[in-house]
């Protein structure tokens, strides 16, 4: 029986080191939150397709997608702020934020539609970490803000 009660408790103490660090480790992953959303403004995750509101996390690897009409703005973690208007689609390639460790990235690819940036901390620490591919090159940061077009080639 001493047997026993030595084993249910290490199970519950295993368990709930399991279900505390879990939040941790999954907060760690979030790079930003949706700040606003309007109309047709979605996330698209694993290939599914997710309505976004405000407050909503976003990570790695996310799409921010708008449709006609739609716009979405996101608040990253060292405070850059994205808006992308309508029929845009944005990907949020690499993100990290670690200052303290000199680790600083920002990457996203613009597939198509707008994009409005405007810097934070990783642009003023590191201004090269800073880059959003589009179709027809690559924009590097070098000031605070600005805002991007990518059309869609007609055939």
């Amino acid at each position: 029986m001493k047997k026993y009660k030595r084993y249910v408790l290490q199970v519950a103490l295993w368990l709930g080191l399991v279900v505390t660090a879990h939040p941790v480790l999954a907060q760690d992953a979030v790079i930003g939150y949706v700040k606003t959303a309007q109309d047709d403004a979605n996330l698209v995750v694993d290939g599914k397709t997710v309505k976004a509101q405000p407050g909503m996390p976003v990570q790695v690897g996310y799409v921010l997608k708008t449709g006609k009409p739609g716009s979405l703005g996101v608040t990253f973690r060292d405070n850059t702020m994205v808006s992308i208007g309508p029929d845009t689609e944005m990907v949020v390639d690499e993100y990290l934020f670690a200052p303290a460790k000199g680790e600083l990235k920002l990457a996203a690819t613009l597939v198509k539609g707008t994009l409005q940036y405007i810097s934070g901390v990783i642009a003023k620490l590191k201004p090269e970490a800073v880059t959003v591919k589009t179709p027809v090159g690559i924009i590097g940061v070098r000031g605070t803000r600005y805002v991007a077009m990518v059309e869609e080639v007609q055939p």
